[in-house]
């Protein structure tokens, strides 16, 4: 099977009529937010297994949004 790069797909994709590219986008967009929520739930398992197991622990709101900044600002970098 041939390896499908980026720039093949999307060269097939601006071949396509105006309506089915439009569907592709449509199926897309479902599919990421399937995917998201897929992710999401997984996560929220995982942290409430923690939290059941004492490795999670509960923190005042201020400071986890304290530690998300921090995080974020570390980021940036």
């Amino acid at each position: 099977m041939a390896t499908m790069t980026l720039e093949r797909v999307l060269t097939s994709v601006e071949r396509l009529p105006a309506d089915e590219r439009e569907m592709l986008e449509e199926l897309l967009r479902k599919r990421r937010s399937e995917a998201w929520r897929e992710e999401t739930a997984a996560e929220a398992k995982r942290a409430s297994r923690a939290f059941r197991s004492g490795k999670l622990k509960t923190a005042p709101v201020e400071d986890v949004i304290a530690r998300l900044r921090a995080g974020l600002k570390a980021d940036a970098r």
